[in-house]
């Protein structure tokens, strides 16, 4: 009888954990991560912020270099070999 009062109470705790997990998990992550977040507000909190230029307009593509020519190499790599099979 103490055997079956102890699996009823190992089932019980674990059933009722399950419950509060459910309940109370997803309020502990978010917690978490705004304590997360805060921390790395803190830590690069330092670094100015890129500052948005009025004379762009959104959509607008700048382009600020043209980027190099690419030229075709007519440099001979090597010797083609043409293999035959043996029987």
């Amino acid at each position: 009888m103490a055997f079956l009062k102890t699996i009823l109470i190992i089932l019980l705790v674990y059933y009722l954990l399950k419950i509060l997990a459910r309940w109370f998990a997803p309020k502990i992550f978010s917690y978490a991560a705004k304590k997360t977040e805060e921390r790395f507000r803190e830590s690069f909190g330092g670094f100015p912020e890129r500052p948005e230029s009025s004379e762009e307009k959104v959509g607008e593509v700048i382009i600020d270099k043209k980027p190099p020519k690419k030229t075709s190499s007519s440099k001979k790599v090597g010797e083609y070999i043409e293999f035959e099979e043996l029987d």
